[in-house]
C-alpha cells in the first residue's frame, strides 16, 4: 500500500532551484534504514540520526548541490512528535527548501514478526512486551503519520519492493538509480578490488610494440584504431556489449546501485585503455549512466577520471 499526497513525476525546475529535503522517519522496524540507504543510492546526501535541535543549522548555509535526506526516529536525540513536527514547520517556511515526510509504516502484527525473528529489543518496549513498545510508538507518532507528505505501507514489500516504490516515488525510471563504473587497469598491479565483471584483452594486438604509439594511451584516436584493427576485436565489443545490455536491466531490477566493470591489459595504458571508453560510450549511448576510470593514467596511484557520461546522468 502506497498513499502519496504529493505526487512527484520528475525534477522540475523549481526543485533544481531549491534543496530538497527529505525527514525518513516511521515505525521502528517499518525499513527506515532501507529507504535511507535507497536515497543514498539515488544521490541524496543522506544523514541519519541527527539530533532535532542541529537541523536549524545544517540547512542555514548554502544549498548543497545535491537533495539532502535526514533518517529520524524514536531514537534520536530529544525525539518527541512535538519537537518533529516543529522541526517541519520551520523547514517549510523556509523559501529556499523543498520538503518532504516520508514516512514508514506497517501493521503491528509483521513489525513483532520483524523483532522477534532479529531477536532485537523494540527501543520503546523498557521492561514490557514487543507488542507493547510498538503500540507505544505507533502512538507517539500518530500525529506525525497524519501529516506526512508520502506513506509507504511496508507490511508486505520487501527490500527491494521497498526500493522500486521510492524509486517510482522520485519519478526514476526503472534503470536509472543503477550507476556503471567502466575501469581499465593494469594485471602487473593487481586487479582493482571492487569489480563485478572483468574482462582481460591482453589477446588483442598490442599498440607498445609500435614505437610510434607507445608513448600514446587509449584516448588517442590512432591507439584506438590500431587496436580495432585486430580481427577479434569487433566480435569480441559486439559480444561485450550484447552482454551488457542484457545484464544491466536484470542488476537493476533487482535494486543493484552500482556496477563495476573493469578491463585490464599488461601494462594498463593501451588496450584496455581504448576498450573502456568503448564500451562506456556504448552503454552510455543506450540511455545508461555511465563513469570512466582509468586506474594507470593521470600520474598518481588513484588513476584518472575521464567524467560521466550517459542519458541519466546529471
Amino acid at each position: 500500500m502506497r498513499e502519496d499526497s504529493k505526487t512527484a513525476t520528475g525534477e522540475t525546475a523549481e526543485r533544481r532551484a531549491t534543496q530538497h529535503v527529505v525527514l525518513v522517519t516511521g515505525a521502528s522496524g517499518a525499513g527506515r534504514s532501507t529507504a535511507i540507504d535507497a536515497l543514498e543510492d539515488f544521490g541524496y546526501e543522506v544523514i541519519d540520526n541527527l539530533p532535532l535541535n542541529l537541523i536549524p543549522r545544517l540547512i542555514s548555509g548554502e544549498p548543497l548541490d545535491m537533495p539532502l535526506a535526514l533518517g529520524l526516529d524514536v531514537r534520536t536525540r530529544d525525539f518527541s512528535a512535538d519537537a518533529l513536527a516543529d522541526a517541519v514547520d520551520a523547514l517549510v517556511a523556509n523559501p529556499m527548501l523543498e520538503v518532504d515526510v516520508l514516512f514508514l509504516d506497517c501493521r503491528v502484527e509483521v513489525l513483532a514478526q520483524r523483532y522477534s525473528e532479529t531477536r532485537r529489543r523494540h527501543p520503546l518496549a523498557g521492561g514490557d512486551s514487543t507488542i507493547q513498545g510498538i503500540e507505544r510508538e505507533i502512538d507517539l507518532l500518530a500525529p506525525i503519520r497524519a501529516r506526512a507528505d508520502v506513506l509507504i505501507d511496508t507490511s508486505d514489500l520487501s527490500v527491494h519492493d521497498l526500493k522500486a516504490e521510492i524509486q517510482r516515488w522520485l519519478g526514476m525510471e526503472e534503470g536509472e538509480a543503477l550507476t556503471v563504473s567502466v575501469q581499465s587497469f593494469s594485471y602487473k598491479r593487481g586487479v582493482p578490488r571492487g569489480l563485478d565483471l572483468v574482462f582481460d584483452v591482453r589477446f588483442l594486438q598490442n599498440p607498445h610494440w609500435q614505437p610510434e604509439l607507445r608513448p600514446h594511451t587509449g584516448l588517442d584516436a590512432r591507439v584506438a584504431d590500431h587496436v580495432a584493427q585486430d580481427p577479434r576485436y569487433q566480435g569480441f565489443l559486439s559480444r561485450i556489449v550484447d552482454l551488457l545490455t542484457f545484464l544491466l536491466p536484470a542488476y537493476a531490477a533487482e535494486g543493484k546501485a552500482h556496477l563495476a566493470v573493469g578491463f585490464g591489459c599488461t601494462g594498463g595504458r593501451h588496450r584496455s585503455v581504448a576498450l573502456a571508453e568503448t564500451v562506456a560510450k556504448a552503454l552510455a549511448d543506450s540511455g545508461w549512466r555511465v563513469s570512466i576510470r582509468h586506474r594507470e593514467l593521470g600520474g598518481s596511484a588513484g588513476g584518472a577520471e575521464t567524467g560521466q557520461i550517459g542519458g541519466n546522468s546529471t
